[in-house]
């Protein structure tokens, strides 16, 4: 299981669901974690994993926390290691299984990350064999597009996919970005593109937007439990 940073209800207050935030390149699971406060969502669990540390090519071998090895920073099919990629896949799905164990049902699950977070967020809910709430790509892109169709999980067929990204972002370029939307548009009913001006970042209004989206779908779970509690 991975390290990872949480924040909980206060004692007394039953978490009605959980936020898995993945971070980036050569960053950790503290790098979000003051965004909690922000968020104003006082009975939801936030979880910040940290990645492994691992050597990342195009770092000269550096090594730092990172789900996946990054060997070029040219275009190839080949740039990201596979082999990592399906390694921490399975350490994210974990997560989410811990979750569900927990007694938060997977559609009260939200997967989202950062670049290379933001990446495995959308390989993992792509292939995940339950439904979640939600899957947030912050300027991130769609990992082997090759085999995007063909690894999907009807599971997650309608779950909402939500692309933010930067128009002047020059490590994850925005067509990147633009042609993973259009791709996951094409198997997933439910996606949507916000584009803001910032490059490789994350700018207080996507932090608005972000917020007002998770307070949305989250009222509407609390609605359901609240019908659910009455009818028992």
């Amino acid at each position: 299981m991975l390290d990872c940073i949480e924040f909980n209800p206060e004692e007394g207050i039953e978490p009605i669901g959980t936020i898995i935030w993945l971070h980036g390149l050569g960053a950790s699971g503290d790098d979000f974690a003051p965004v909690v406060p922000h968020m104003q969502l006082p009975d939801v669990r936030f979880v910040f994993p940290h990645a492994p540390v691992r050597p990342i090519t195009i770092f000269e071998r550096e090594e730092v926390r990172a789900w996946y090895d990054i060997t070029t920073l040219g275009e190839s099919s080949d740039r990201e290691s596979m082999a990592d990629i399906i390694v921490s896949a399975e350490l994210v799905e974990r997560l989410i299984e811990r979750e569900i164990e927990r007694g938060i049902p997977s559609q009260n699950i939200v997967l989202m990350g950062f670049s290379q977070g933001a990446a495995m967020a959308l390989h993992v809910g792509h292939r995940f064999h339950k439904p979640l709430m939600a899957v947030l790509v912050l300027s991130g892109y769609v990992l082997k597009p090759a085999v995007f169709e063909k690894e999907m999980h009807a599971a997650n067929r309608l779950t909402p996919y939500h692309f933010y990204h930067g128009l002047r972002d020059l490590t994850v370029h925005y067509r990147r970005g633009d042609e993973s939307c259009n791709l996951v548009t094409n198997f997933h009913r439910f996606t949507y593109w916000t584009e803001f001006s910032m490059g490789h970042e994350v700018c207080l209004e996507e932090i608005r937007q972000i917020r007002f989206l998770l307070h949305e779908k989250f009222q509407y779970r609390r609605e359901l439990k609240n019908s659910e509690n009455t009818k028992v």
